[in-house]
């Protein structure tokens, strides 16, 4: 009797899960002591901001904050905490790691949410277009304008499109993820934070929409030489068909790869543009992280953006998966 037939997408699931345990010890292990072998501590950043005293105070202040024990017990009480999700205390929000982090966790997915949607949709139709024939006017000046997105930082076209949009024509606001004070709620919240996350979200995006774009328009022209393609020709069907069902999804197996591979990336971009654009989000709160040397809620960050990293890539195998049956079995 055979057994039972495990669907192809839980068995990618069952296996990316199964790598990251050993990825997420790696980070925990790594991170935990570059940080906590740096010159400097949280007690050090607290009497620099002008909270004096003297040694009896320094002291007391390291052995309430667990720094006064040695590396190696503080290394191996953290990681038995992790076990029990437990990601230490903020001393400079003094509240739970955890309660921190989601707190700004939501704002950062939305803003990587509508940032990948951009730049991926977006990106793709246009390598598309530019792809569907090449050398014409329509791939040489979609090419030229990729070229002049991806050599943009993201932080100056977030200040550009400040100047531009916000300040010179007032059509969007200067930053933040809401009216502050608005007292808005349903579809009204959602439509304001929308507005708000237009700026930023195009900031973050369009620099991997040249990168998409790009990739795109290479796998089709190299698409275009395949036999299939030929085949295609000989048959008789009709150009767009040829485009669309055939170049274009093949073409698209690169860029999906791609996807997966930015998005450690552009959770870091997100840092930046989240500073700019003054989003509460896990990049600021990461800045804000680094100035206080707290180092419990840095590294429920890195954890926490680790994670989303993961999860990404498992969509990611997932879409590859649906495109190629083919890597099921790999």
């Amino acid at each position: 009797m055979r057994g039972l037939r495990v669907n192809p997408a839980w068995r990618i699931v069952g296996r990316r899960l199964r790598n990251a345990v050993p990825v997420l010890a790696i980070v925990a292990v790594g991170s935990y002591a570059l940080l906590a072998l740096a010159p400097g501590d949280a007690v050090d950043a607290y009497l620099s901001g002008g909270g004096g005293g003297d040694a009896s105070y320094i002291a007391e202040l390291r052995e309430q904050w667990g720094l006064d024990r040695s590396f190696g017990t503080r290394l191996l009480s953290y990681l038995l905490s992790l076990l029990t999700l437990d990601f230490g205390w903020s001393v400079a929000f003094s509240l739970p790691v955890r309660q921190v982090v989601l707190d700004r966790l939501g704002n950062t997915l939305l803003l990587m949410s509508a940032a990948i949607a951009l730049s991926f949709s977006l990106g793709t139709v246009l390598g598309v277009v530019a792809g569907a024939r090449p050398g014409s006017w329509r791939d040489r000046v979609l090419s030229l304008i990729s070229l002049a997105l991806y050599a943009a930082p993201g932080f100056w076209l977030g200040l550009m499109m400040i100047v531009a949009f916000a300040v010179k024509l007032s059509w969007f606001p200067l930053g933040g993820i809401g009216t502050i004070g608005a007292p808005l709620d349903g579809l009204a919240r959602v439509r304001d934070m929308v507005w708000h996350l237009v700026l930023p979200a195009s900031a973050l995006g369009l620099v991997y929409l040249a990168l998409y774009l790009r990739l795109m328009r290479a796998g089709m022209v190299e698409a275009w030489r395949s036999d299939f393609v030929r085949t295609a020709r000989a048959k008789g069907l009709a150009r767009s068909r040829i485009v669309w069902r055939h170049v274009a999804r093949n073409a698209l197996l690169p860029v999906v790869t791609m996807l997966g591979l930015q998005a450690g990336a552009m959770l870091g971009g997100s840092v930046v543009i989240e500073s700019v654009f003054a989003i509460p989000g896990l990049g600021r709160l990461a800045y804000e992280a680094v100035g206080q040397r707290d180092v419990p809620l840095l590294l429920g960050i890195i954890l926490a953006g680790t994670v989303m990293v993961i999860l990404i890539n498992l969509l990611v195998d997932l879409a590859y998966a649906r495109l190629d049956p083919r890597v099921v079995t790999r």
